[in-house]
């Protein structure tokens, strides 16, 4: 493949959990743009259906699978419908995830006071809602002997952000996942089976809007912080984080494997100074 066809989705199946999410509808959008069959994964059935129907609407294809990350036999039910409709799996991006509200330190709570069980299941939304599908999905990939998976990280893995304890630790984990698995995965399966991460910073998005924005649409003091170390001097959008995942998704990337791309306006680069 040469210039732009190495960028081509066309005729991929990608299955994207989380699709119903804010993040999730932008990549699901991008990856139809790019050619491919999108599998809407998600527990908003409403939703799941929006999203096909907005694909389908930009001349793509798309089918909509109502499943929990968490449970392992939903997830082998969404496999069998995808593999029933399409046959194939060719990507998986893990964008299920996000924080748990008990799992957030508020700053006057004493810090030993937070609930261990709420942070326990931040991690395990953001963990292990990548390893199930990763373990059901990525073996139909592994088992094909090509194929991508991408996992979200955060920008909170490199630079840990105050309050946010459960997020935090599970985006960590993401990382080390992400490294252990790229090994695992080629030397059992080959060099055309990879797993990689995309990194975001802090992009605006209308879940978050009303955190990181007062009425009159200034930022809020923590959103001001982040951007004042932000090299761009501004929070991102959405679709900013897209063109790095059809990369990764992509033949694009081929050599490419093990990696947490960060997207996040040169602020886990800069020093401050």
């Amino acid at each position: 493949m040469r210039g732009k066809d190495l960028f081509s989705l066309e005729n991929k199946v990608i299955v994207i959990t989380g699709a119903t999410g804010i993040l999730g509808e932008s990549f699901s959008l991008a990856v139809a743009a790019a050619g491919a069959k999108v599998a809407i994964l998600g527990r908003n059935e409403e939703r799941a259906h929006a999203r096909v129907k907005a694909i389908e609407a930009i001349g793509g294809e798309a089918i909509a699978v109502i499943t929990d990350v968490l449970n392992e036999e939903s997830l082998i039910a969404a496999k069998n419908q995808i593999l029933a409709t399409w046959g194939t799996i060719d990507g998986l991006v893990n964008a299920a995830g996000g924080n748990i509200p008990g799992a957030t330190v508020s700053p006057d709570q004493n810090l030993f006071d937070i609930k261990v069980s709420d942070t326990q299941q931040a991690v395990e939304l953001n963990l292990f809602g990548t390893v199930y599908p990763t373990h059901v999905f990525g073996r139909v990939i592994a088992e094909k002997g090509k194929g991508s998976i991408v996992n979200i990280s955060s920008l909170a893995a490199k630079r840990p952000f105050t309050r946010v304890l459960g997020y935090t630790m599970g985006k960590h984990a993401i990382d080390g996942y992400t490294k252990w698995m790229a090994i695992e995965l080629a030397q059992r399966y080959g060099d055309k089976v990879r797993i990689n991460a995309v990194a975001p910073g802090v992009f605006l998005t209308e879940q978050n809007r009303t955190l990181l924005t007062n009425p009159d649409g200034t930022y809020t003091d923590r959103a001001q912080r982040i951007v004042n170390n932000t090299p761009y001097a501004r929070l991102g959008d959405p679709e900013e984080l897209n063109g790095t995942l059809i990369y990764l998704l992509s033949d694009a990337s081929a050599f490419v494997n093990g990696e947490t791309i960060m997207v996040d306006g040169g602020f886990n680069a800069y020093s401050g100074v």
